[in-house]
């Protein structure tokens, strides 16, 4: 990272500190596990039919993949798309754009800048759910070893490094509804209409994954690639989604980009 893009970045996060819908995001983010912990103490059964569902009073460790299954349908992609649909659009709305390109910094840096706060704050919103779900349900159920999809368990030192290496995965398709939204953001310059239609993208590949008839394009959709982790949770690791989800997001993600970076280059910023 250049000092230039280190200082757009910097004052990009400082921005975002200042937001209201940063902190909404976040305290939602971290809120559902806690929620979802509290809500299995005070009743019995549990959400059996989801991945590790049938362990989650075994081990703490249990509650932040199952948190992630739920999460992964509108409640991550909207907080996602909060931010990244503003991060562009929000600088039309001000009308600041042309006195950020007077402070002697390009185009490229300023939009390299945003983007690595967007990316930022998805990885923060994605690992404090992480933590505070372990921590909640270890307090609630205790430190364990974890039983991973096959069956067999592991230790909770492994469990910890297995959810580090799923909450990490997870983050790159939302990187690619974060890319959506952040194209959106830029060509439409309205927050509203860029989150509004980076979140109907991410139900739309969705809703695309369980349509009968379409199991042919169903690895190579974005909203797959959420489940991309349940190979980790495989003894031996299954690396086939893994992979894939890493190539796969990197198309969702390279795509919206470049197209948003040559619309951002182009732009007339006479009347911002």
């Amino acid at each position: 990272m250049t000092a230039a893009v280190a200082k757009v970045y910097r004052w990009e996060i400082a921005k975002l500190l200042a937001q209201k819908r940063t902190y909404l995001g976040l305290v939602s983010a971290m809120a559902v596990p806690l929620i979802f912990v509290v809500v299995l103490v005070l009743q019995s059964g549990g959400p059996n039919d989801v991945p590790l569902g049938r362990y989650i009073r075994d081990t703490g460790l249990a509650t932040p993949f199952v948190v992630l299954f739920f999460m992964s349908i509108w409640g991550f992609p909207l907080i996602t798309a909060l931010v990244a649909g503003d991060i562009v659009a929000s600088e039309s709305q001000n009308g600041t754009l042309k006195t950020i390109l007077t402070r002697s910094r390009s185009r490229g840096e300023i939009f390299v800048g945003k983007i690595l706060a967007s990316i930022t704050y998805t990885l923060v919103i994605v690992f404090a759910m992480g933590i505070v779900g372990a921590v909640a349900g270890s307090i609630a159920w205790g430190f364990h070893p974890l039983t991973s999809l096959s069956g067999t368990q592991v230790s909770a030192a492994h469990g910890v490094a297995l959810l580090a290496g799923s909450l990490a995965l997870y983050v790159l398709p939302l990187a690619g509804i974060a890319a959506f939204a952040v194209l959106l953001s830029t060509v439409t310059r309205n927050s509203a209409a860029a989150v509004v239609g980076a979140l109907m993208w991410a139900l739309l590949m969705q809703l695309l994954g369980v349509l009968p008839g379409t199991e042919a394009i169903r690895p190579y959709l974005l909203g797959t690639q959420f489940e991309a982790w349940h190979g980790f949770l495989r003894i031996p690791a299954d690396w086939t989604p893994v992979i894939r989800a890493l190539w796969v997001c990197a198309l969702y993600i390279a795509a919206p980009l470049a197209t948003a970076y040559v619309v951002f280059l182009r732009r007339d910023v006479a009347g911002d």
